[in-house]
């Protein structure tokens, strides 16, 4: 049974691209083979050279193995860490509650 390929949006497609870009020149910058990265992973070197192009069909769990493999796993916890968008619609749909005047006062 072939993959079902996501359909992506041409900006999501290179953002993606990007991700896989900078993860090539992570492993590129410690030095490392792609083979040896791929053994560490636990991945092909098939698997690995799509990531680093940014594959939509690699599964994020393979993604975030090459991370563990170049020490940056904790890299993928700054994914909508600082979500100023959501704070905001967040803060749109509290209520705040009206509170009654003090005895006394009018």
């Amino acid at each position: 049974m072939p993959k079902r390929i996501p359909a992506l949006f041409p900006k999501n497609i290179t953002i993606l691209k990007e991700f896989g870009e900078n993860i090539r020149m992570a492993r590129l910058r410690r030095d490392v083979t792609a083979k040896l990265t791929a053994e560490r992973a636990g991945i092909s070197v098939v698997t690995l050279t799509k990531i680093e192009q940014g594959s939509p069909t690699v599964a994020l769990g393979n993604y975030v193995q090459v991370l563990v493999t170049l020490g940056l796993e904790r890299d993928i916890l700054k994914v909508a860490a600082d979500d100023v968008l959501g704070r905001k619609l967040q803060d749109l749909g509290l209520k705040t509650r009206r509170r009654a005047s003090k005895r006394g006062e009018d």
